[in-house]
C-alpha cells in the first residue's frame, strides 16, 4: 500500500450511540474519549447537541476536557442547530444534508436546488462565529454525481475547512469507493472525509480503500457500532493502517480495553470471531496450528495480540494435538509421560465431540486422574 496522510475522527460517542437501543451516559462519554484520546485519535465527534439539553451537557463537557483530540459535534443546516452548537465549544461542527434526489423528496419535499443554497447559508454563519467547519454529504453514495460535485464545491466556496462524504446505506464495493473517491479527490480542493456504514459488511474495506484514493479524515466507531449493521470499526481499520500502510502513530494497545469498555457501556455483545478484539481472535484449536505457533506465532497470527492489548489462548477440544496438550500441561504445572499424554489427549477428544466445554478444572481433574493423585 502506499503511503497514506490520514486523520481518525472516531464517531462512537455520535453515530454509535444512535446504535438501537445504545444510550451513553455522560459520565461513559467522557470515558471513552479519555481512552480514544489515548490512542491517538485525532478528532473525537461528542454528539448531537441539538437532540437534548443532556446531550448538550455532554457534548460541552467533552470539549471542555482538554484532551489532545480536536472536539466535533453534528449539525444539521439549520441554525438553531448550529447555535446550540456553538455553545458547546467544540473545535469542529459537522453540518450535514441529504443530498440524493431521493433523501431530497422524502426529508426536504422541496428542490435540491433550494436546500443546497439554504445550507451554504449556514456554513456562513457558522464561519461568522469562528467554527472550523466539515460540510457533509449524506447519501452521497447515491447522488448524482454532478449534483454532489456541485454541493462540494458551493462547500468549499462558503469556507468549508473539509468536505465529507457518507456511504449512508454501506451500498457501494471498494471498487466503487475507489473510483468515486479517486474523482472527487482531484476535483475537491479539500480535505476529503469518509463515512462509511457497514450493511454489507464492508465499512472497514471501503474505509481503507477510500484512504487509498486519497481521502484524509476516515470515520470510524468503537466495535463497529452504529445504526443498522454499523460503521467502519476503529480497530480493524487502526491495525489495517498500522500493517498494510505502516501507521504507528496510534497506541493500539489500548484497543482490547477500549472495546471492551464499549461493550459493557452500549450493552452490544461481540460476536467471537470479531476480528482484531474478539474472545477468537487470537483462540488457537487445531493441534496443527498450535505446534506451529509455539514454535513462531506468526505461522497463523498476522499480528500479535499484544499489539492490539489482546492474549492469545489455546483451546482445547476434538482437533487438540499433542503438542499443544503437553504444552498447556506444563502451563498447569504438571508432567505427564507419553501413555499419560495420549490417555488425557484421548479424554479431551471426547468430550470436544460431545460440545462439552473443557476448563483448566476439567483438565487438572483428568491429568490428576491420570496420573492417580488426590
Amino acid at each position: 500500500m502506499k503511503p497514506l496522510h490520514v486523520e481518525i475522527c472516531d464517531v462512537t460517542l455520535r453515530d454509535g450511540e444512535q446504535t438501537p437501543g445504545v444510550s451513553f451516559s455522560c459520565e461513559e462519554k467522557q470515558e471513552i474519549a479519555h481512552k480514544l484520546d489515548a490512542v491517538g485519535i485525532e478528532v473525537i465527534e461528542a454528539g448531537f447537541p441539538i437532540v437534548s439539553p443532556y446531550e448538550k451537557k455532554c457534548v460541552s463537557c467533552i470539549a471542555g476536557m482538554g484532551l489532545d483530540a480536536r472536539v466535533c459535534c453534528l449539525a444539521r443546516a439549520k441554525p438553531g442547530d448550529v447555535e446550540v452548537a456553538i455553545d458547546c465549544d467544540v473545535d469542529m461542527i459537522s453540518i450535514f444534508i441529504a443530498t440524493s434526489d431521493l433523501h431530497i423528496r422524502h426529508k426536504y419535499r422541496k428542490p435540491r436546488d433550494q436546500v443546497l443554497s439554504e445550507a451554504l447559508d449556514i456554513i456562513d454563519l457558522a464561519r461568522d462565529h469562528g467554527l472550523k467547519i466539515r460540510f457533509a454529504a449524506e447519501d452521497a453514495s447515491r447522488t448524482d454525481i454532478s449534483f454532489l460535485k456541485e454541493v462540494f464545491l458551493g462547500g468549499v466556496q462558503r469556507g468549508a475547512d473539509l468536505i465529507s462524504f457518507a456511504d449512508t446505506v454501506g451500498c457501494l464495493v471498494p471498487m466503487e469507493m475507489h473510483a468515486i473517491m479517486s474523482e472527487l479527490v482531484a476535483f475537491v480542493k479539500r480535505p476529503l472525509c469518509v463515512h462509511c456504514h457497514n450493511d454489507m459488511g464492508l465499512a472497514s474495506a471501503n474505509t481503507i480503500t477510500a484512504a487509498q484514493a486519497g481521502a484524509f479524515q476516515l470515520h470510524t466507531t468503537v466495535n463497529g457500532i452504529g445504526e443498522r449493521a454499523g460503521n467502519a470499526a476503529l480497530e480493524e481499520v487502526l491495525v489495517a493502517l498500522k500493517m498494510k500502510a505502516g501507521i504507528d502513530r496510534y497506541d493500539l494497545t489500548h484497543l482490547t480495553e477500549l472495546s471492551a469498555m464499549v461493550e459493557r457501556f452500549s450493552g452490544i455483545t461481540l460476536q467471537k470471531t470479531k476480528p482484531v478484539v474478539g474472545a477468537n481472535a487470537f483462540s488457537h484449536e487445531s493441534g496443527i496450528h498450535i505446534a506451529a505457533i509455539l514454535e513462531d506465532p506468526h505461522t497463523y497470527e498476522f499480528f500479535l495480540p499484544g499489539m492490539v492489548g489482546g492474549q492469545r489462548r489455546f483451546i482445547l477440544g476434538k482437533h487438540t494435538g499433542k503438542k499443544a496438550l503437553e504444552h498447556i500441561v506444563a502451563t498447569l504445572g504438571y508432567r505427564l509421560n507419553e501413555q499419560q499424554i495420549c490417555t488425557v489427549l484421548d479424554e479431551v477428544k471426547e468430550l470436544g465431540e460431545s460440545k462439552i466445554g473443557i476448563t483448566s478444572e476439567t483438565l487438572t481433574a483428568l491429568i490428576r486422574h491420570v496420573s492417580k493423585e488426590k
